[in-house]
């Protein structure tokens, strides 16, 4: 496993953003484990997200500008903190995130922050896609736009079915025609974990959950 990845990880599972259980996922799946962007609650923990995000970046798209878009809630700090990421290496991009509910009295609106103009391109930052319906939602929002998304980023790619039995990112970017990535994804973590006997029945449990749900491609 690359260097980079293990760091990760580590970090996921020391801020308590990956953890191990019983949980339910918004696509309705009762799952083993489960990563929640909304436990980085520090200044240090927000900062280093970002940069893993911005390492992400500039890895698949290069220095290339677009606007960064966070849906609300937990792609809001993520957003922030990649845009703050990617500017201390010299790229400065615009970023914006929606509102839940559409405010009707101010500068009203369901979106804050940068107002993407046409034809500009758009990357979502998200935390993790499970059956892909937040994407779905995501997209459905901007479909007010007259903007292009270029590409989504996530934290982890749980290699899990969508609609068919391929993986919820791979329908994703064949539905809307733009690629999916992810720092790390499940196998990253089962061999993470594999490296200390202890995690022998997350493991189990992890593989046994793929099994089921697994997308196969």
């Amino acid at each position: 496993m690359e260097g980079y990845k293990r760091e990760f990880i580590q970090f996921l599972e020391g801020a308590g953003v990956l953890k191990f259980g019983d949980f339910t996922a918004k696509s309705g799946r009762k799952i083993p484990y489960f990563i929640n962007a909304g436990d980085i609650k520090t200044g240090e923990q927000i900062q280093k997200l970002g940069e893993f995000y911005a390492k992400a970046y500039f890895e698949k798209v290069g220095n290339k500008k677009t606007v960064l878009y966070g849906p609300a809630y937990k792609g809001i700090p993520i957003a922030v903190s990649v845009a703050v990421a990617l500017a201390k290496n010299g790229l400065d991009v615009p970023f914006f995130f929606n509102r839940k509910e559409e405010k009707d009295h101010g500068e009203g609106g369901v979106f804050v922050g940068y107002t993407p103009k046409d034809g500009e391109e758009i990357v979502i930052v998200e935390d993790v896609i499970t059956a892909g319906t937040a994407i779905r939602e995501s997209m459905s929002i901007l479909s007010s736009l007259d903007s292009k998304v270029a590409a989504v980023f996530v934290m982890v790619d749980r290699k899990e079915k969508g609609k068919t039995d391929k993986s919820a990112m791979a329908e994703v970017g064949e539905e809307y025609g733009f690629p999916v990535y992810s720092v790390v994804d499940v196998y990253d973590i089962i061999e993470y974990l594999e490296e200390d006997e202890a995690n022998r029945e997350n493991v189990e449990r992890i593989k046994n959950y793929l099994k089921i749900n697994g997308a196969k491609e």
